[in-house]
């Protein structure tokens, strides 16, 4: 849903001439400032690639959910596929690199959540490459953009309660525009903060 949402949003950007999607499976529509570069397997990528290169940021979207999961296997789908792709582009040493990550995580790598552990260590190792800059967005509760195709039945619900939620924990949601313009801003203007929580999203998503 994030990646789907934040890819509307820069291909309406008129700050963005171009966008290359590297996903596992085709997106399922054409524009004219949009490309795509299938990967079957982010773990194989190789530093220098030449499809990545020529790009001034990377948005990683991609995220699944820990339920259910043992934490080998959400290690190597979090933690292991985000560095491989990471470490494919950090010879590219003038690009932005902006993780999602989420509300909760743990940067100490140290708390009793194995999901907020991982994604902890995450954040701590993409900050260790030599980007430009690297920011870890940290959204809460999103509500997603008209238009979207990918939305499961709970989000769909979730963003029914979004106007309640907002109201009650303003510092706990935001829209899924937000985040995207939040994410073009903060390459393009730089940010004090390298991890980025909704306070922060609403902020950047507002910078002109």
């Amino acid at each position: 849903m994030v990646g789907e949402g934040v890819l509307l949003e820069c291909l309406v950007s008129p700050q963005i001439t171009e966008v290359l999607s590297v996903s596992r499976k085709p997106i399922g529509f054409k524009h004219p400032r949009l490309k795509e570069y299938i990967v079957a397997d982010f773990l194989l990528l190789q530093k220098n690639d030449e499809m990545l290169k020529g790009y001034d940021a990377y948005f990683f979207c991609a995220g699944i959910s820990s339920i259910g999961m043992k934490e080998p296997e959400f290690t190597r789908i979090t933690y292991d596929t985000t560095i491989a792709l990471a470490n494919a582009l950090s010879p590219i040493t003038q690009m932005t690199f902006i993780y999602v990550s989420g509300a909760g995580t743990d940067s100490s790598e140290k708390g009793g959540s194995m999901w907020a552990r991982v994604k902890g260590k995450t954040e701590n190792d993409l900050m260790k490459l030599p980007f430009r800059q690297v920011f870890a967005f940290r959204p809460g509760l999103m509500k997603f953009t008209e238009g979207q195709n990918n939305i499961s039945k709970t989000q769909k619900v979730l963003s029914l309660l979004y106007p309640v939620f907002k109201t009650l924990f303003p510092n706990g949601a935001s829209t899924l525009q937000q985040v995207a313009k939040a994410m073009v801003n903060a390459s393009k203007y730089g940010y004090e903060k390298k991890v980025v929580e909704v306070k922060d999203i609403k902020i950047l998503a507002a910078s002109t």
